[in-house]
């Protein structure tokens, strides 16, 4: 299961709960929309941050990724140079 649905699911998960749990309480209509109307634009934030807590992470971890595949090319080359030139004397 990847990282996304998961985070999809709960996200989803906890907006149906908390609607329901508003919803169910013994609360106004206009109180009731007003608590919703909060509930909707702090989830929004939230999903918000979440999502780019999660891209600023990826994108450290594809940085990483790329500098290490460039040491290793260059170990590479640096062996192959090696084994050419000695094969060459």
């Amino acid at each position: 299961m990847s990282v996304g649905r998961f985070l999809a699911g709960f996200a989803i998960g906890a907006a149906i709960g908390a609607v329901a749990g508003v919803l169910l309480a013994p609360k106004s209509g206009a109180e009731t929309r007003e608590m919703l109307g909060d509930m909707a634009s702090d989830m929004a934030k939230k999903t918000d941050e979440t999502v780019k807590d999660i891209k600023r992470k990826a994108d450290n971890l594809i940085s990483d990724a790329q500098e290490k595949s460039e040491e290793i090319m260059g170990k590479l080359q640096e062996m192959l140079n090696k084994d050419k030139s000695e094969a060459e004397a």
